[in-house]
């Protein structure tokens, strides 16, 4: 890319986190600063390049989204996260929420279905010169146990059903983030799950229209 494109979008990213980051209760400096850094016009197709600092939800192929970057930023502030966190991405697509919240944390684990994807991102965070991210191919719903438990889980979509698998491979105290949406409704909630001991408890932080994930969807219920 030339300089002038890259003036371009690094002037688009100040932008972004000027106008749809900072504006919205997003305060941590670290936060900031990983936002700032990450360059999101390499995680969405070139066609989308000059697209991708909008302030929606941009559409990748097969169902996923890189989310807006409000709702990441105050997902990830909500994490409470020190820096020294094991924390697993479910939905990684291209890479672009495992490759800002690698700054903030020790490890990430980024599951992702899609083997080209998975390939993608791989080569994405490599181009980036982050080495604590590894992208792994398995199912979303069954998360990735071996590397667990995480004190932070993000589903980097929304969701209708949140299957135990994945709460269950969270720390104790660890909290998992998502955008819960009811089946059929135009928004959803952006929530935090904290695990204590063998409890989950829900808290709704804001209002958000993330698009739902297929793999979450609810199975729709029959009756007779």
């Amino acid at each position: 890319m030339g300089t002038m494109n890259q003036m371009k979008f690094e002037i688009q990213r100040k932008a972004m986190v000027d106008s749809q980051i900072r504006p919205n209760k997003v305060f941590e400096d670290d936060i900031i600063a990983a936002f700032s850094t990450v360059p999101r016009e390499v995680f969405v197709p070139k066609q989308l390049a000059n697209i991708a600092y909008v302030d929606e939800d941009i559409a990748l192929s097969g169902g996923r989204y890189i989310i807006e970057a409000m709702v990441m930023a105050r997902l990830f502030q909500s994490f409470e996260l020190d820096g020294s966190q094991n924390v697993m991405v479910v939905a990684s697509s291209t890479g672009y929420g495992a490759a800002v919240i690698s700054h903030l944390v020790s490890s990430v684990i980024a599951i992702e279905t899609r083997a080209q994807m998975v390939e993608k991102a791989q080569q994405n965070v490599s181009d980036l010169g982050i080495s604590n991210v590894a992208f792994v191919k398995s199912r979303l719903q069954d998360g990735f146990e071996s590397e667990g438990p995480y004190h932070a889980i993000f589903i980097e979509g929304g969701i209708e059903v949140l299957p135990d698998a994945l709460t269950d491979q969270l720390a104790d105290g660890g909290r998992l983030a998502a955008v819960m949406r009811q089946p059929g409704s135009a928004v959803g909630d952006a929530c935090i799950w904290q695990k204590n001991g063998q409890n989950i408890t829900q808290n709704r932080l804001f209002t958000a229209q993330t698009p739902v994930l297929d793999e979450f969807k609810a199975k729709p219920k029959f009756t007779f």
